[in-house]
């Protein structure tokens, strides 16, 4: 009886640890993942961007991780964001949430139609974003997960992504991912 004390003991130690280690492996199998927002500067007095959704595609070595083709859509944010207000080092917090941790493969602002410049004269142009509102700014990305927070900054380059044409401005996105 003396003998089978210690290894009963020693037996619930070592079950103990496994348990505790297993439930940690648990907690870091997700990161809670932010996505914020900047721009550079433009010869305009405002750039109006109406973010609806931001989705997120996670995938390892290059095959999704999850059924939905490995997309999680965020806590977002909505809202019409003047891009020209986010420079300088201020930044916005776009969207939050949990997505598997692991590699972050592609970034979509999901647009709606509230999208204009105001010029430095201050009249209001209306800004088309090509598949803005149907698939999205898309954002190639491959990026790698480790901690429990992860943030995502997304600079858009608003001097190289605003065009003037001849029927309005058009948005063909520069965006550095930092």
């Amino acid at each position: 009886m003396k003998k089978l004390i210690p290894s009963l003991i020693l037996s619930l130690f070592v079950l103990s640890a496994v348990i505790v280690s297993c439930s940690k492996n648990e907690q870091n199998d997700t990161t809670n993942l932010r996505v914020r927002l900047t721009d550079n500067p433009i010869d305009l007095a405002s750039v109006f961007v109406d973010v609806k959704e931001v989705r997120v595609k996670m995938g390892d070595d290059g095959v999704d991780s999850l059924n939905n083709g490995g997309w999680t859509t965020l806590a977002t944010n909505a809202g019409v964001y003047d891009l020209l207000k986010l420079q300088n080092g201020v930044d916005t917090l776009l969207a939050v949430g949990p997505v598997p941790t692991g590699y972050v493969r592609e970034i979509r602002l999901i647009l709606g139609n509230n999208n204009s410049v105001v010029d430095t004269l201050g009249v209001t142009h209306s800004l088309r974003i090509p598949s803005g509102s149907e698939s999205g700014l898309k954002i190639k990305v491959k990026r790698k997960l480790n901690a429990t927070l992860e943030t995502l900054l997304i600079d858009f380059d608003a001097a190289l992504s605003i065009k003037k044409e001849n029927d309005g401005y058009k948005l063909r996105p520069v965006i550095k991912l930092m």
